[in-house]
């Protein structure tokens, strides 16, 4: 076999693809964000009049749709109509559902009520990591860093370190102190 000189560019990238090869994939986050609802599409997302759309239960044909226009509304800082929507699922046991609730009551500054909702939710489905980034903000806003740092480690465990969640709640834990 002839002793060939690979140019110095392909053995650095043949060397970065075996590695990402042997990596573990990390996994994704659970609790991704819906597709905002089609039904409001002809108002711009956020204005009133999409909310009010949004707002209309009359209109929400299931439970996924309901999950979708609570978020969205939720997103919005529109906690008190998101409330109203999410409430009124059929099944509110999903812990979909639970924490949305549980997000909008915490921004409206009901905290302990809002972690019954997150701890609810958990327990129902525990890889949940928006969950646990929302629940590890509540317990921040009560001052208590160190269950912070668990979930935190929760959600590095669940979908890495690179995760949306995983960096909302460090970067929320670094402003805190």
């Amino acid at each position: 076999m002839p002793n060939v000189a690979f140019p110095r560019w392909i053995v650095a990238g043949a060397a970065g693809f075996a590695l990402l090869a042997m990596t573990a994939a990390p996994s994704f986050a659970v609790g991704e964000a819906p597709a905002p609802p089609t039904r409001c599409a002809q108002h711009k997302e956020g204005t009133s009049a999409w909310k009010r759309c949004m707002s209309k239960k009359q209109k929400l044909k299931d439970d996924e749709e309901t999950y979708a226009a609570g978020y969205w509304l939720a997103m919005s800082a529109d906690y008190t109509a998101a409330l109203d929507v999410l409430r009124s699922a059929t099944n509110a046991a999903d812990p979909r559902i639970q924490t949305m609730i549980g997000f909008s009551l915490r921004k409206l500054g009901m905290v302990d009520e809002a972690m019954a909702y997150y701890t609810a939710a958990l327990r129902a489905d525990p890889r949940l990591t928006s969950t646990r980034q929302y629940l590890g903000e509540a317990f921040l806003q009560k001052g208590d860093r160190a269950k912070a740092l668990h979930q935190l480690t929760e959600i590095g465990r669940l979908c890495g370190t690179t995760c949306a969640h995983y960096t909302l709640l460090a970067d929320a834990i670094a402003a805190a102190g």
